[in-house]
């Protein structure tokens, strides 16, 4: 399933949930919407009913989140409630949500940076450990064992050294003096 197809499904499981247990299916469709030329004090009191019927309600986070996908809400008209929130709040939050997702995908993306420390985590783990701790074998199996721990300490520095080297040429370091 796509990440695409996966926003979909979600939004069809939010709306179902919606209309099956929604506070607001028995109440006046207008509570909810400002009219063109309404009076702000009229509104406030019309928009302070909506919110404390959807305070109530059972489905309020699903409502709210399905206001959020579909962008619901102005940060400069305030017509609306959905979710408990009146249209600027929802804009503010989208906005907020906006921001808190998009550093998680920078998080997410940043498999690079994951591998440095993996990387450096098995290399300090491999220079701490004792070639010679095993028991059987003479001195030439300890050889053998040192010898091979090198090589693995060197070839985890050289990718760590490759991995470092790229990211400063794309972020613009350049050499390091």
């Amino acid at each position: 399933m796509t990440s695409t197809q996966a926003r979909h499904t979600r939004r069809a499981v939010l709306q179902s949930t919606i209309d099956a247990g929604a506070r607001c299916a028995t109440s006046d469709p207008d509570l909810w919407f400002r009219t063109d030329g309404e009076p702000q004090i009229t509104w406030q009191a019309r928009r302070g009913e909506a919110i404390r019927v959807c305070n109530g309600c059972p489905v309020r986070a699903a409502c709210e989140e399905l206001a959020l996908r579909n962008g619901d809400g102005n940060h400069r008209v305030d017509d609306m409630v959905r979710g408990g929130l009146s249209g600027t709040q929802l804009a503010a939050a989208h906005a907020a949500q906006a921001e808190r997702l998009a550093a998680a995908v920078d998080a997410d993306r940043d498999t690079e940076g994951r591998l440095l420390d993996d990387l450096s985590i098995e290399l300090r783990t491999q220079a701490g450990l004792n070639p010679d701790g095993r028991r059987n074998g003479g001195r030439l199996h300890q050889d053998a064992n040192r010898t091979e721990q090198n090589l693995r300490i060197r070839a985890l520095a050289a990718s760590i050294r490759q991995i470092r080297t790229a990211r400063r040429a794309r972020t613009g370091w350049g050499v390091a003096a």
